[in-house]
């Protein structure tokens, strides 16, 4: 619904990624408000509460306030409001241009604002694919702002591609900054088409609490009686958390991982198998392998070579196409396979270890998502009926900057089946780096996720490090904590290590690197165990 009020065109739109639509009047005739992520007749609030106002300007401009974030911004009136992940990020977007805007406070952290600037525009490196067209400092109101406006190419992909970018980085003092992020299908050809809204931009005083409003849902999925039946009993409806192991010969052989099993006394259900583009295909021999096992796979896909070529580029060529016959033949041999598979595509994208990550494409985590949107209707063009999709981010953001959030790389709930928890006590090796608990780590993700998604939840992959404290009290703790979380279906245990750059360990995750902590898992496992596979129970 639009209301017209004298001359003024007033639009407000709530947007969910679940792609309903709620439309709402305008209140008191002009102005809008929005309470706790809802449209309210009242303009009282408390210090407890979300709130937002709109008000038209002129014919042309609304004024959006953020009292919750402590900041007002005029915007083209025509635009809709997306005010649903507002700890994060306000969106107010149309079908040509999109305003995003961001807080962050680096107050009691390492990082600075001038550090934030600099390191949020490194993707200017690869300037191959993105042109930079300007760059300055300019004072917006009071503010030292920096300014910085560049293109990349139209991507075939993505439909009505955003390709024209302005940033704004606005400098309220040494450790808060706010960044106003421009994004159209045209090129600003004006100055004032993105200055006009930058100089508008001031700051209020913060009233009040960020807060998400939204869970987002499951839907459903056409699956094969197979998988159906896999999803219904592993995961919701199971009540008993199964475990699952990385051991890098498995599953294409099963010789190193029988011997841990047998020495554990426990049969491990899942398995990760990951790939890249480096690989030859669809591991099909792997997969046949486990499934004659009897044991699930986690195939993890990164869009990435592992073999030495220039990843850089790798985000666009996918969007532009050069990689759609790859990407059918991998669907038609998933098909073919047609047993349960958990499908991680590009996991830890919120990390800059990842080229997938927003870091490397114009901080703009729209490409992670046209990625993985596309990846799922080539399966669903496929007739792919036999793939759970996990989406899975890290539990700690790098960069931790609010354009980074790992909500921000959400896709959507009809591409979404399973949520996967990934936190590592990474140990102390390396500086910078401290030892974190089991319950550190996943008390307070657990109990973020759980209050955000209604998806059954997975440690996709886990551990802890020896290196910095002792890990068979981690181990422990672990085993201690681990069922509390009803939500959670499988963990698996990541039995690898990570090799510094002069190949010494670094990262010591092995359940076998010692007898005493086999003999842990050994005597910990003993309340998972089960004499008989559930399927052969049956």
């Amino acid at each position: 619904m639009t209301i017209k009020q004298a001359g003024v065109l007033v639009m407000l739109f709530v947007f969910f990624f679940s792609n309903t639509f709620t439309w709402a009047d305008t209140v008191d005739s002009l102005n809008t408000y929005i309470k706790n992520g809802e449209i309210v007749f009242d303009k009282e609030f408390t210090a407890e509460d979300d709130f937002k106002k709109i008000q038209p300007i002129d014919e042309r401009y609304n004024e959006y306030m953020d009292y919750t974030n402590g900041f007002t911004i005029h915007y083209p009136n025509n635009m809709f409001v997306d005010v649903m992940l507002s700890p994060i990020k306000t969106v107010l977007f149309n079908k040509e241009q999109t305003i995003e805007i961001y807080y962050d406070n680096f107050l009691n952290k390492t990082a600075s604002s001038q550090a934030y600037i600099n390191y949020s525009n490194r993707f200017l490196e690869n300037d191959k694919d993105h042109i930079k067209e300007y760059e300055d400092t300019h004072y917006i109101n009071g503010m030292k702002t920096h300014i910085l406006k560049w293109r990349r190419e139209k991507l075939s992909r993505v439909e009505n591609d955003k390709n024209f970018y302005v940033s704004a980085e606005i400098v309220k003092n040494h450790h808060e900054v706010y960044t106003v992020f421009i994004k159209s299908t045209k090129p600003f050809e004006k100055f004032e088409d993105y200055m006009t809204i930058i100089k508008s931009f001031e700051t209020i005083e913060k009233i009040g609490k960020p807060q998400i409003h939204h869970k987002f849902k499951m839907k459903n999925k056409k699956l094969n009686a197979e998988t159906a039946a896999f999803f219904k009993k592993k995961f919701l409806e199971s009540n008993q958390l199964m475990w699952g192991i990385f051991e890098n010969s498995a599953p294409k052989s099963f010789d190193f991982l029988k011997d841990i099993e047998k020495r554990v006394n426990y049969t491990f259900d899942f398995l990760v198998l990951y790939q890249s583009f480096s690989s030859d295909g669809f591991p099909m021999e792997e997969m046949l392998n486990a499934y004659e096992h009897n044991r699930y796979v986690e195939l993890t896909l990164q869009t990435m070579y592992l073999d030495g070529r220039d990843n850089a580029s790798v985000t666009y060529d996918i969007l532009k196409g050069k990689y759609d016959q790859l990407f059918y033949d991998y669907a038609a041999k998933i098909k073919e396979f047609g047993h349960p598979i958990l499908f991680r595509l590009n996991n830890e994208m919120n990390g800059d270890w990842c080229v997938y990550s927003s870091y490397y494409t114009s901080k703009d985590t729209e490409m992670f998502k046209e990625v993985w949107k596309y990846v799922h209707r080539i399966f669903k063009e496929t007739g792919v009926d036999n793939v759970l999709w996990v989406w899975n981010p890290h539990d700690g953001s790098f960069p931790n900057f609010a354009w980074n959030h790992s909500l921000a790389y959400y896709p959507g709930d009809e591409y979404v089946d399973i949520v996967g928890l990934t936190g590592y006590n990474a140990g102390t090796y390396y500086p910078g780096e401290k030892w974190r608990g089991f319950n550190e780590i996943y008390v307070p993700l657990y109990n973020e996720y759980i209050n955000l998604f209604e998806h059954p939840f997975m440690i996709t992959e886990f551990g802890s490090n020896s290196v910095g404290g002792d890990k068979i009290q981690w181990i422990h703790e672990m085993f201690d904590n681990i069922s509390q979380f009803k939500n959670i279906k499988v963990a698996i245990w990541w039995n690898g290590i990570d090799w510094d750059k002069n190949m010494k360990p670094a990262r010591i995750y092995r359940l076998d690197e010692t007898e005493e902590m086999i003999r842990t898992f050994d005597y910990r496992l003993k309340e998972f165990r089960y004499d008989e596979k559930p399927e052969e129970q049956e």
